[in-house]
């Protein structure tokens, strides 16, 4: 009898801990129930050299943050953002959108004080396509496999107790 009342115990614990899921903190994060696989995710560095993701080999977290230099709301997260990075486990690519202005994007992080963050451009918008991204700031949160398993629509504070809490649950 106290086997039997062990399994069912076990069994129930699995059970609700394969399908527990830590709620976002925020109503503006979208977690999807299903990672969502992309084919190609493409996109430039500085130097105009190409980053295929797909072809990164890591086990951290990404987060392709979607931002403009004359976004209010990307100008109030990068901040946060850059804290972030600098965290174990994440790697972060804030990715502008507008056309490739290094003298400009530069002033934008050094008037906001980034220190960890680099400078990343979707040429020719294909990127933003791949994810239909429909505004600025978005934020595109990746697993290990570069799955897309959650997105922010709108800025958040990224260094928010609560938010890397949630992070952590899904890493």
């Amino acid at each position: 009898m106290k086997l039997i009342n062990y399994l069912i115990i076990l069994s129930l614990l699995l059970f609700s801990s394969t399908f527990a899921k830590e709620k976002p903190p925020f109503k503006n994060i979208l977690s999807l129930d299903k990672p969502k696989t992309h084919k190609e995710i493409i996109f430039q560095d500085r130097d105009g050299s190409i980053i295929n993701l797909k072809k990164i080999n890591s086990d951290k977290i990404y987060i392709l943050n979607f931002w403009a230099t004359w976004c209010a709301p990307c100008k109030e997260e990068m901040p946060s953002l850059d804290k972030l990075h600098a965290k174990d486990g994440i790697f972060v690519f804030p990715i502008n959108l507008e056309d490739k202005n290094l003298k400009k994007t530069d002033k934008f992080y050094d008037d906001l004080n980034i220190a960890n963050l680099n400078v990343y451009f979707d040429e020719g918008l294909k990127l933003i396509k791949v994810f239909s991204i429909r505004g600025v700031p978005t934020t595109i949160i990746l697993n290990k496999n570069k799955d897309e398993i959650a997105r922010i629509t709108g800025s958040v504070d990224f260094s928010d107790n609560k938010f890397i809490s949630w992070l952590d649950s899904i890493k």
